[in-house]
């Protein structure tokens, strides 16, 4: 349920009204938006008396939610959320462009790759450590001396890093990073996100290769269940019948998102269609659409990667793409408010 209340609430009522909401074990998650404020009730709110509350002089309307997710929900929360990232954001007038390998291989590759995606554009340096892989035999990722070597080049670039966690095991090592990833195979790992709730950093998750976008922002939902409102969606390809690509690149998330929730969403074109040539035009085409950012694989020598160098682009080809991306980000599509 949410109360939008009038503009200037008197005061006494307003906290006359919050302790009445209190004693019925509801908790209420106060938003304060350009034209109104917004009250998000959670709890049982069955026995609320809605009538009862639009007649209070301070109450412009009040209205049940449906959806399970309420933290998330954008009637819970108007504005766009802006997530700050070290001195750069995600979402709000900021397009976020996340580059660097998939895996962190030595201390010259990525730190060659680092200042390679700065001098193009790149507002945040990724690269793996911890790598989930299908075959137990693949490369795992260089594991928490990979880290040691992807805070380097944060220190050698200035540029934020975003790396991911595999395990509730592994989080004491991850103090200086600046967001962590949750993988999608991880996107319902709902121990790691109510940990990730109590963190307070940058928490970025990616939807999972057969879920909805409704269990998207329920794996988001956990995390701010916990406190943690700084989310940031990730759409990276979904599992389709098509063979031809890696995934299938849902862009139609982008609108649908945006209209659903208040969090920042970004698009992972490296990943959705496992072919580097395939990455401009669909990185084009999430920034056409709307989105608040990219996640995009680069690798100083792919041919060489010990992981997806198939997808994963060169230093040359990556500026091209930030090139293109810059041209079509004075065009892009805003949504309207009253979507």
């Amino acid at each position: 349920m949410i109360i939008i209340l009038k503009k200037n609430p008197e005061e006494k009522q307003l906290t006359n009204l919050m302790a009445w909401l209190n004693s019925m074990n509801i908790s209420i998650h106060p938003t304060e938006g350009q034209t109104h404020t917004i009250l998000g009730l959670v709890g049982d709110t069955s026995h609320v008396d809605i009538d009862l509350l639009r007649a209070l002089d301070i109450v412009e309307d009040v209205k049940r939610v449906q959806e399970p997710y309420k933290n998330a929900n954008r009637k819970f929360h108007e504005d766009d959320t802006i997530v700050k990232v070290g001195d750069t954001q995600v979402g709000g007038d900021v397009f976020s462009v996340i580059a660097g390998p998939c895996s962190i291989e030595t201390e010259e590759q990525i730190c060659e790759v680092a200042e390679a995606v700065k001098r193009s554009g790149a507002t945040m340096l990724r690269g793996g450590a911890f790598k989930p892989r299908t075959s137990p035999y693949a490369f795992q990722g260089l594991r928490g001396h990979g880290l040691e070597l992807l805070l380097k080049a944060k220190k050698l670039t200035g540029l934020p890093v975003v790396t991911e966690i595999m395990d509730l095991s592994q989080l004491s090592l991850f103090d200086e990073v600046d967001v962590i990833q949750v993988g999608a195979r991880n996107m319902q790992n709902f121990e790691l996100l109510k940990e990730l709730g109590h963190t307070g950093k940058p928490i970025l998750i990616k939807r999972g290769l057969s879920s909805t976008l409704q269990e998207l922002l329920m794996s988001a939902e956990y995390v701010m269940a916990g406190g943690n409102d700084n989310v940031i969606l990730c759409e990276r390809g979904i599992r389709t019948f098509e063979t031809a690509t890696r995934n299938t690149l849902d862009l139609s998330c982008v609108p649908m998102l945006k209209k659903l929730t208040h969090l920042p969403v970004i698009i992972d074109p490296s990943h959705a269609t496992g072919i580097s040539w395939m990455v401009k035009p669909m990185a084009m085409a999430a920034t056409a659409c709307g989105a608040d950012g990219l996640m995009i694989e680069v690798h100083n020598d792919p041919k060489k990667a010990l992981c997806d160098g198939a997808q994963s682009l060169t230093p040359a080809a990556f500026d091209d793409v930030m090139q293109a991306v810059n041209a079509i980000l004075p065009h892009a599509y805003k949504m309207p408010k009253e979507a």
